[in-house]
């Protein structure tokens, strides 16, 4: 079938694709790092696709979810405006600087110390069963803004140029900030919206989105971005902690297997 001009896929294709959205989705509301899970689904769906276009549709998918995400966290834990709207303003410039940039950049650079930094971060989480059980800010309000905005720009440059693990990075972040691992993921649900959205800024003039593919997936991580928003907010720090390190885990055994050569 052909999806407004995208590339042709069976319809079983494409519901895996959905399938793997949902889950992305899910993931990406608790802790990010739903990319993941559903970049590599497309470029195993979509082997002729061009890598801008891969990048490009999951973008749009991601953006779809993380909307719904970030506005069931902003309805129920209700982040402080003062703190989340200029660190998304930063996030924003950071990922359109990062995606202008990109090219400069080999890939295989990136894996290891992508590698490295999960290692340490989980390592760090484990280590310190109290982080993230409540907030409690470190620094003053001025001091902190400037912090989560540095952390923003930060991390949006970096997913501006490759981006798995963004969400999980401004999880961690804002946690050394002092929030609750809870509180960090609903700023960094804001902040992950501003990223994608910086990204389709770069992507949609160059027409490299397939419109069709990117808009099904679409639809599978705004349902998996709700329930895992839901579930989190539910379920609350704790929750949001374990998940956590399961998820950085699974991350750290993935791209270590790639750098290892052990798959690809």
């Amino acid at each position: 079938m052909s999806l407004l001009a995208g590339p042709e896929i069976s319809l079983t294709v494409l519901a895996l694709l959905v399938l793997a959205a949902a889950t992305a989705g899910f993931v990406d509301a608790v802790v990010g790092g739903g990319g993941l899970i559903q970049l590599p689904a497309l470029l195993v769906a979509l082997p002729g696709a061009a890598t801008v276009e891969i990048l490009a549709t999951n973008k749009l998918a991601s953006a779809m979810g993380v909307s719904v995400s970030s506005a069931t966290y902003y309805r129920r834990v209700r982040p402080d405006p003062k703190v989340f709207a200029p660190m998304m303003a930063v996030a924003f410039a950071g990922a359109v600087a990062g995606s202008l940039t990109a090219y400069l950049i080999p890939r295989g650079a990136f894996d290891p110390i992508v590698l490295v930094v999960l290692v340490l971060v989980g390592a760090w989480v484990l280590l310190r069963p109290d982080v993230g059980a409540e907030t409690a800010l470190r620094h003053s309000a001025r001091r902190h803004t400037v912090l989560a905005m540095v952390v923003g720009a930060g991390v949006g440059f970096y997913d501006g140029i490759l981006g798995p693990g963004t969400g999980s990075f401004l999880v961690v972040g804002l946690v050394t900030l002092g929030y609750s691992f809870l509180d960090a993921s609903a700023n960094a649900r804001l902040a992950n919206l501003a990223t994608n959205l910086a990204s389709l800024v770069v992507f949609v003039p160059q027409g490299a989105v397939l419109w069709g593919v990117g808009l099904a997936m679409g639809v599978g991580n705004v349902l998996g971005a709700y329930v895992g928003a839901r579930v989190a907010v539910a379920r609350g720090a704790s929750f949001v902690r374990a998940f956590f390190v399961v998820v950085v885990a699974a991350f750290a055994v993935r791209i270590g297997g790639q750098v290892l050569g052990l798959w690809g």
